[in-house]
């Protein structure tokens, strides 16, 4: 690279001086954008501003109706992003031609277990929609009632999985009541999850698993996350999270 780079650490830093940065200039950490604003990672990338971390993966990580688009193969079959009502028509026949009974609604944007609906079949949540002033976009999934909910936290050579279980209600997330156990990843869950964060240029990730007895899936993937129930502090993943990005700033300034 020929010339001094500009390195921007900050949101007030990276919009004072948005319009005049330079191809290969590099901003530095995650972007905090309003909804609706995810268009300016498009400009960024377009005009050669190299970001930490990917801008796939930010985006990534604020939609789930995205992460469903491009992780479609490591999710459960027919897992679907639906962004209007003739889509989700198209579902209903997909669903039923594979026989699907009870479904999961997930809400674009929503963490913690908020935004997550359980429907006694697609026709119900067709309904729904129609009758009702239904957020669109939203995933829907067919709904699976034996599996292991694991958390897997990545860190460069960190790694730990921990299970999460809630016995009185189907969603297991911590927040909703759900207790935490340490959990043993094999080497073909870990390679699942390097796969997945290599499709979407993370560094990092918080990947949440559907593991079954014929193989896992991926249900959600965060730059960051809770650490309720994990055994890592909060200092020491700020730390190694600062570490990468050090790393990844230093690699694009030699290159």
């Amino acid at each position: 690279m020929k010339g001094p780079l500009t390195v921007i650490r900050n949101n007030q830093s990276l919009f004072t001086s948005y319009h005049h940065l330079k191809r290969n200039d590099i901003v530095y950490g995650r972007i905090r954008l309003k909804p609706g604003e995810e268009h300016l990672l498009t400009d960024l990338v377009e005009r050669g501003i190299l970001l930490i971390p990917s801008a796939t993966s930010q985006l990534a990580s604020r939609s789930k109706v995205f992460q469903a688009r491009i992780f479609s193969e490591f999710m459960l079959p027919d897992t679907s992003a639906i962004y209007d009502l003739h889509g989700l028509l198209l579902a209903t026949t997909l669903y039923r031609k594979h026989q699907h009974g009870r479904v999961v609604m997930k809400q674009d944007r929503k963490n913690g277990g908020v935004g997550i609906h359980l429907f006694y079949d697609i026709e119900e949540l067709y309904n729904h929609a129609s009758w009702s002033s239904c957020s669109f976009p939203f995933i829907v999934q067919p709904y699976r009632e034996s599996y292991r909910d694991v958390r897997v936290v990545v860190l460069d050579g960190y790694v730990e999985a921990y299970e999460r279980s809630n016995s009185d209600n189907f969603r297991q997330n911590l927040h909703c009541g759900g207790k935490a156990s340490p959990y043993m990843l094999n080497d073909q869950e870990l390679e699942f999850c390097r796969e997945v964060m290599g499709r979407g240029g993370f560094p990092y990730a918080h990947l949440d698993l559907m593991v079954m007895e014929e193989k896992c899936y991926l249900t959600e993937i965060n730059l960051r996350g809770g650490l309720q129930g994990a055994k890592i502090s909060g200092e020491e993943y700020r730390r190694k999270v600062n570490d990468t990005h050090e790393r990844l700033l230093a690699n694009l300034q030699g290159g």
